[in-house]
């Protein structure tokens, strides 16, 4: 049984890999993990195929296959926590009436923001909408294939769809979420204020922990939509981010302002 589960699960990586890749190309981020878990998938279901047959050379001993299993059962139960908080933060709309909001960017196709910067912008849009009284923080840098800095972009979007661009403040050198944190704490010029953390849903809690590790005591989230196909893609992937940004900035408190 275990075998057949094996089987199926790494066929299912060597598809989704390809589905992903068809969908948002194959240089899309960490893309690379579904064949990976894809190949050790199958090479557990040949070694199990194997010793049932009696034809693996080494056998491990008894010892070293505890070990070996309740590593993999504490990586399974730690991966199975990270999942759990970034689903957590999937559907949070954030409080009415923040004082700032930080819209993280996302990639710009030249002079166009992607789909997924587009998400984000629609959930800025509507809370700014409903909240009169909130700023928001526009912020990200311009990376490789990028015409403008994505604040701009962001810019350009929301005031096209009618947003008073007095309410708008760029941010545009950050290059990650940490840096989204820091500089956009600089652009406002204190952390005490309430923030809502604007984001895809998948990266909203991951959002909103770094903002207070940046010094946001109320911070809070507000998640827009993601890609449908690449909704797992996105969790796996933030399912380990998140593991090493609560080793980084948590545990080891590297980067606290």
């Amino acid at each position: 049984m275990i075998e057949i589960l094996l089987w199926i699960a790494g066929g299912f990586c060597f598809l989704y890999f390809m589905i992903c890749g068809i969908y948002a190309g194959f240089g899309a981020s960490y893309l690379g993990i579904w064949p990976l878990a894809g190949v050790i998938f199958v090479l557990l279901a040949l070694f199990i195929r194997m010793e049932r047959k009696g034809r693996v050379v080494v056998h491990l001993p008894q010892g070293v296959r505890v070990i070996l299993a309740c590593l993999v059962l504490a990586g399974v139960l730690l991966f199975t926590v990270m999942e759990g908080l970034v689903i957590s933060g999937m559907f949070a709309r954030g409080p009415e009436d923040l004082d700032y909001i930080i819209v993280l960017g996302a990639q710009v196709r030249g002079d166009r923001v992607s789909i997924a910067l587009a998400n984000r912008l629609e959930a800025a849009q509507a809370y700014l909408g409903e909240n009169p009284r909130t700023i928001a923080v526009l912020s990200g840098g311009q990376g490789p294939g990028e015409n403008l800095s994505e604040a701009q972009a962001m810019y350009d979007w929301l005031t096209e769809k009618g947003i008073d661009g007095n309410r708008l403040v760029l941010e545009d050198v950050s290059t990650d979420t940490w840096e989204n944190m820091v500089n956009s704490r600089a652009k406002i010029g204190t952390n005490r204020v309430s923030v809502g953390i604007v984001t895809n849903n998948f990266h909203v809690y991951r959002g909103a922990m770094l903002a207070k590790c940046a010094g946001f005591a109320d911070a809070h989230g507000v998640a827009g939509q993601s890609h449908t196909v690449m909704q797992l893609h996105y969790l796996v992937r933030e399912g380990l981010a998140l593991a090493k940004d609560i080793l980084k900035y948590q545990i080891l408190g590297k980067g606290q302002v």
